[in-house]
């Protein structure tokens, strides 16, 4: 019942920015958890950040360490995932996903909907 179109993807030099966006659609998101996901090839999908869409209560991995900030417009139906002093390691496929609040956040299977994502490269 929700769709989740991403953009905002691309290469930048390392120490760039980068801003994600995930419009969504189809159903209220007022009791839905939104969250970001990334993966490298090779590697397993992985936990950046997330956000409660109704009160904006928010949390991220460890290895963000303040680069990034999640967050949402509600009027536009919008999560976006600000993301600053990129390093080559940020290197990855996106993705934003969406499920209902409860329980543990990093795991992937507690998120019903996901967007098709986008490609970060972050160059040396």
């Amino acid at each position: 019942q929700v769709q989740l179109v991403e953009s905002g993807g691309g290469s930048v030099q390392a120490g760039g920015s980068l801003r994600l966006s995930c419009a969504a659609s189809g159903r209220t998101l007022s009791s839905y958890i939104m969250a970001w996901f990334r993966q490298a090839p090779g590697k397993e999908r992985e936990f950046v950040a997330a956000i409660y869409w109704s009160g904006g209560m928010t949390y991220y991995a460890d290895f963000v360490n303040d680069r990034f900030t999640i967050s949402r417009e509600k009027v536009q139906n919008t999560v976006y995932l600000q993301m600053n002093s990129l390093k080559p390691e940020d290197t990855a496929f996106y993705y934003c996903a969406a499920g209902r609040p409860g329980g543990p956040i990093a795991p992937t299977g507690r998120y019903d909907y996901w967007g098709q994502g986008t490609q970060v490269t972050v160059s040396s």
